[in-house]
């Protein structure tokens, strides 16, 4: 595999975690959307909103990091 494909690889799994983020969130806040798989990790139980700020926070590490290497 060459580094273009690498990089969206990488992305893809960006955005895995940024919509997962999103819906863990979303779903402690208002109780909606309880699809998302961070509700599904046990050793998370009672921890899901950390769990998805970090999942969020790490889609834009991902993100930076992407574009850091395009423009490198």
């Amino acid at each position: 595999m060459n580094k273009k494909q690498w990089l969206q690889i990488v992305e893809v799994v960006g955005a895995f975690a940024l919509i997962q983020g999103a819906v863990g969130v979303l779903h402690a806040l208002t109780g909606l959307l309880g699809w998302g798989l961070i509700e599904r990790v046990g050793f998370l139980d009672g921890h899901e909103v950390y769990g998805s700020i970090a999942l969020i926070v790490l889609a834009i590490a991902l993100f930076a990091a992407v574009e850091a290497q395009k423009k490198g």
